[in-house]
């Protein structure tokens, strides 16, 4: 369902003057659906995360790149998760889970594009379709295994564990080591490179 929404912004925005199409897709501390939603769809030329800052200003900063875009290629894809760039929105307090309420960054990108250049902007937020959407084959028998094996572990006695598959056993897994640090995307990591060298993106570093 990304890659949908990716490939309908990219063709409104090959479909438009100057259009640029932009795509905000779930990840509120970490860029992974958006990264690899990009790289898979093939036609994004911006990806931007929350494990990423970037500059919206200056020679390397987000909006020169989208200028030059416009004028090389006629249009721009850009996908945001929706946790980047909060240093740019104003956070809203915290939820009822004590998570705090982010800025919407998906608007915010849109008005400051249009008030740096002549676009057309489309605008695209399909996350409960994403999250909404139908389980696979697999996906059902996945989680039927990890049910199954949640049932034998409680029977067995085991508590504060969650259940995953390791060399294709599921296995009991302790919370407590799961939750002792973010899984977050490797800025320096390969899948974040193969991003860049499929998107073309500059860094889009912050100045100091």
């Amino acid at each position: 369902e990304a890659q949908k929404a990716i490939k309908a912004a990219a063709v409104e925005a090959k479909s438009a003057l100057n259009g640029v199409g932009v795509v905000k897709l779930m990840g509120r501390q970490s860029g992974f659906i958006a990264m690899h939603a990009a790289l898979a769809s093939g036609s994004v030329d911006v990806c931007l995360i929350p494990e990423v800052p970037f500059a919206m200003e200056g020679p390397n900063g987000v909006v020169e790149h989208v200028k030059n875009l416009l004028a090389t290629q006629g249009h721009a894809v850009i996908c945001l998760a929706e946790g980047a760039g909060q240093e740019y929105v104003q956070e809203t307090g915290t939820d009822a889970g004590g998570n705090p309420v982010l800025g919407d960054i998906g608007p915010w990108f849109c008005k400051r594009l249009k008030r740096e250049m002549s676009c057309d902007v489309k605008y695209i937020d399909p996350t409960y379709m994403v999250r909404g959407v139908t389980a696979n084959a697999h996906d059902s028998i996945y989680c039927t295994i990890l049910g199954q094996n949640a049932v034998h572990g409680a029977f067995a006695g085991y508590t504060g564990i969650s259940i995953g598959m390791v060399n294709t056993h599921a296995v009991f897994l302790p919370i407590e080591r799961l939750i002792e640090k973010e899984r977050l995307v490797d800025p320096d990591g390969r899948m974040w490179h193969r991003l860049l060298t499929s998107t073309g993106q500059p860094d889009f570093a912050m100045n100091d």
